[in-house]
C-alpha cells in the first residue's frame, strides 16, 4: 500500500470517496506503519488495532450503500493522551490513570461523526507541562527528522506520528504552544485556534483559560478541513467563539487582500532571540509576502508583561488535573511539586486569569488597529536533543523549558489565533518554523495567508530521512 504513503487528509478523503482506496486499506496502512516505526519513535500510548479495522469496515459498508459519513470519511487519525477516547485511559502522558474512559470527548465524538477513524492515542509529557515529550514512565518520544532530537511537546507524540507519515493528521492540545512547538520541530502546520472555538468537553476549560484543542497536519488545507468538521462548543464549555463568516476550506483556497504585516523578531517574554537560521528563513518568507503585495513593517512590539498570570494559571490547571488521577503515587516528582504550588496559590488564580484576559484584550485591540497580522519565530531554534529533562527538578526543568515556549505562550493567555508554519530547513536538515498571529477570532485570515505562503514555498512534500526509520 505504498500508494498511501504521506497522503494528506484532503487527498486521502478524496481517494476514499472516489473509490480509489477503502477506509479499511487506509487504516491498515496506518497500523502497518505504527508496527514498523513506533518501536523507534515511541509516539503511541495505545493502538486500537481491532477496533479501528472494525470501524473502517463499517464505513466501507456504509459507502457501499451510497453514504459517506462526513468530510473525514475513512481518514485515520490519532488523539493526544489528554482527550477521552472510549475504552482507553486518559492518562495525561503518565502512569497515574489506568481506568478506561467510559465515553468519547466531544471533539472525538465530532471526529467520528465526520467519519474519522481513531487508530490510537499519542504520547505527551505528564499533564502537558513540558515542551519535550519525555516522561519517567514512558521515556523519550523521538523526532522523525532526527531520532536523537525531540519532537517538542506537549503534542509531541501526535507530531511524530504525522511527520513520519503514520497518519495524515492528529489531535493535539495547546496551553502554551503545545500544538505550535511540535509543529515547529517536526515541519508541520499547526493552528492554535481562538479560545472557545473547539469544545473541550467533558471539561469546562483546560488550564483555566489557556488551553485549546486542535489538529496538527502536513498542510494548511488539511487543518482547515478538520476544523470545519469539528468547530463548535456545547453547554459544558466555559468559552465559545463567534462563528466564522465562511469556512476555513474556503479561506485556504482564497488569497487574502493586501495586508499590513508586522515582522516582529523580539521575544514577547524577554527570552532568547531566535537563532540565525530561523530568522533568515523568516525574512525570506516576509520577502515572499512582499512579492504578493503585502506591506511588511518590521516592529518591536511592546508586549504586556503577563508571565506571572500565565504561570499561576498553569499551576492552577496542573492542580486541577492532578486531583483527578487514580494513582497519585505514580506522578512525577516535578508534577507533584507544581500541583502543591498550584494548591497553595489557587486563591490567586482567578484574579490572575482576569488580569491576563484583560491585558490580552487591551493589547489586541490597540495593536491590531493598523496591523492585520504578525509574523514571528515559533521557537528560538530548531529541534533540540532528547533528554532535556533528565535528572532535573521542577525549578531546573522550568529554566530549560521556558525559553522554548517564549514566542508562543503569550498568545494562549490572550486567546487569539496563532499558527506555526514551516519556513524552510536548516543546513543540517531540520525543519524551521514561523508563527502567523492574528487578532481575535481571525482564523480565516490566518489560514488564508498561511495557505498563500504554502503555495509559494510548499512544504507538505518534505519527508523525514526514512532510511533512519525503516
Amino acid at each position: 500500500m505504498d500508494r498511501l504513503d504521506y497522503r494528506g487528509v484532503v487527498e486521502l478523503a478524496g481517494m476514499i470517496a472516489r473509490g480509489e482506496t477503502t477506509a479499511r486499506d487506509a487504516v491498515q496502512h496506518s497500523l502497518d506503519r505504527i508496527a514498523k516505526l513506533d518501536p523507534l519513535l515511541n509516539a503511541f500510548a495505545a493502538v486500537r488495532t481491532e477496533e479501528a479495522l472494525a470501524e473502517a469496515s463499517e464505513l466501507d459498508q456504509e459507502q457501499a450503500t451510497g453514504s459517506l459519513r462526513g468530510a473525514l470519511h475513512g481518514v485515520p487519525m490519532v488523539i493526544k493522551d489528554e482527550n477521552d477516547v472510549a475504552g482507553l485511559p486518559t492518562a495525561y502522558g503518565g502512569a497515574s490513570v489506568t481506568t478506561p474512559a467510559a465515553s468519547d470527548s466531544e471533539l472525538v465524538r465530532r471526529l467520528r461523526a465526520a467519519g474519522a477513524v481513531i487508530v490510537g492515542k499519542t504520547r505527551m509529557p505528564e499533564f502537558g507541562i513540558w515542551p519535550f515529550t519525555e516522561t519517567s514512565a514512558h521515556a523519550y518520544t523521538r523526532n522523525p527528522w532526527d531520532l536523537l532530537r525531540s519532537p517538542a511537546g506537549s503534542s509531541g507524540g501526535t507530531a511524530a506520528a504525522v511527520a513520519a507519515g503514520i497518519v495524515p493528521a492528529g489531535i493535539g492540545g495547546d496551553g502554551g504552544g503545545s500544538i505550535r512547538l511540535p509543529s515547529s520541530y517536526c515541519g508541520l502546520f499547526g493552528l492554535k485556534a481562538q479560545r472557545g472555538r473547539i469544545s473541550v468537553a467533558p471539561n469546562s476549560d483546560l488550564w483555566r483559560s489557556l488551553g485549546v484543542l486542535g489538529p496538527l497536519t502536513r498542510s494548511v488545507a488539511d487543518s482547515a478541513l478538520i476544523y470545519d468538521a469539528v468547530a463548535g462548543t456545547v453547554a459544558a464549555d466555559r468559552f465559545s467563539a463567534p462563528p466564522w463568516q465562511g469556512t476555513l476550506m474556503e479561506a485556504a483556497t482564497t488569497d487574502p487582500q493586501p495586508l499590513r504585516i508586522a515582522l516582529a523578531l523580539n521575544n514577547p517574554t524577554g527570552g532568547p532571540d531566535a537563532d540565525a537560521e530561523t530568522i533568515h528563513a523568516l525574512r525570506v518568507t516576509a520577502s515572499k509576502l512582499q512579492e504578493f503585495g503585502h506591506e511588511i513593517v518590521e516592529l518591536t512590539p511592546k508586549y504586556p508583561s503577563v508571565k506571572t498570570a500565565f504561570l499561576l494559571q498553569v499551576l492552577g490547571g496542573i492542580r486541577d488535573e492532578a486531583a483527578r488521577v487514580e494513582h497519585p503515587e505514580f506522578l512525577e516528582r516535578r508534577t507533584v511539586t507544581m500541583a502543591r504550588l498550584g494548591d497553595r496559590l489557587n486563591r490567586l488564580v482567578p484574579r490572575a486569569e482576569r488580569r491576563g484576559i484583560a491585558e490580552g484584550k487591551k493589547f489586541l485591540k490597540t495593536f491590531f488597529t493598523d496591523i492585520d497580522l504578525i509574523l514571528t519565530p515559533t521557537t528560538p531554534s530548531p529541534a533540540v536533543p532528547v533528554g532535556q529533562l533528565d535528572g532535573l527538578d521542577f525549578r531546573k526543568a522550568s529554566a530549560v523549558a521556558t525559553p522554548v515556549a517564549s514566542f508562543t505562550s503569550i498568545w494562549n493567555l490572550m486567546g487569539n489565533p496563532a499558527a506555526a508554519i514551516p519556513t524552510g530547513m536548516t543546513a543540517s536538515g531540520l525543519p524551521l518554523s514561523g508563527q502567523v498571529i492574528g487578532p481575535a477570532a481571525s482564523e480565516e485570515l490566518v489560514i488564508s495567508l498561511s495557505a498563500q505562503i504554502e503555495r509559494a514555498q510548499p512544504w507538505a512534500h518534505r519527508q523525514p530521512p526514512m532510511a533512519s526509520l525503516e
